[in-house]
């Protein structure tokens, strides 16, 4: 199976004064459609940073990114802005509603950008504000609707081009717990239904049961990955994990009770 993401020997440098830093330093991984990852690690690890470049915001130092077979390097401003329109999906801890709009209009925005609204977009975006659980809500503004079915139809929006990558940065982190693990379900299930890559940046060591694979950053790297199940299980519970210590992890022993809790 071909990767629908690949980052290739990703580095990203910036000067301050006469040093040189080094923001992202030699990432390399790859992700399959319909699998979905959770990129982790402590403040200043790099991770915003190499989500901007995986999203083509931002141009990396040296190394490539390849979604969908297209070199994200090659393309001119213009078709990286079309590309990422089109085949990259997006949301966020601020979910970046239009405030005049409603639930289905935010999601046909979408639509209506790429020059692609017609009876079977707008079709597919009530189905999938429907299998989000919103049949109810869609002729409703955003100030009409909670957090978390913001955020829900934040992940319609980011869905409905029906993109080869979805990222998603701390989409939980003004949620309460029992709608972040719902909101953070149902993007994984959908993710895996319609064969998207995604990835989702989160501090919530909680959230990583969901994902298919883990991606630890400390200074700019990738220290570790896990995939197995009982690697996962194991860091989605790192207050009673002694396989996997919180602070290789890159958070302090101070942060267990917390996170476990």
């Amino acid at each position: 199976m071909s990767l629908a993401l690949e980052a290739q020997s990703l580095v990203k440098e910036y000067t301050v004064g006469t040093n040189t830093v080094s923001a992202v330093d030699g990432v390399t991984f790859g992700i399959e459609p319909g699998e979905f990852v959770a990129l982790v690690g402590p403040s200043g690890s790099g991770k915003t940073t190499l989500l901007a470049m995986l999203a083509g915001l931002l141009e990396p130092t040296s190394g490539r990114v390849v979604i969908d077979g297209e070199d994200l390097g090659t393309l001119k401003e213009g078709e990286r802005a079309k590309f990422r329109r089109r085949r990259i999906g997006f949301t966020f801890q601020s979910n970046n509603l239009v405030p005049y709009l409603t639930a289905l209009e935010n999601v046909e925005l979408m639509l209506r950008l790429n020059g692609e609204f017609d009876s079977a977009g707008r079709k597919r975006a009530r189905q999938l504000l429907t299998r989000l659980g919103l049949e109810d809500r869609l002729n409703n503004l955003p100030r009409q609707l909670s957090g978390g079915q913001q955020q829900r139809v934040s992940i319609a929006r980011a869905l409905i081009n029906q993109p080869a990558l979805v990222l998603a940065d701390e989409p939980t982190a003004s949620l309460d717990t029992e709608r972040a693990f719902q909101v953070v379900q149902t993007l994984a299930d959908l993710i895996h239904e319609q064969k998207r890559a995604g990835i989702m940046v989160t501090h919530d060591l909680r959230l990583v049961e969901f994902a298919d694979k883990v991606i630890q950053m400390v200074d700019g790297k990738v220290a570790r990955e896990l995939s197995t199940q009982e690697d996962l299980s194991c860091l989605s519970s790192p207050g009673t994990c002694d396989e996997i210590p919180l602070e290789v992890l890159g958070f302090p022993k101070s942060a267990a009770a917390d996170i476990a809790a």
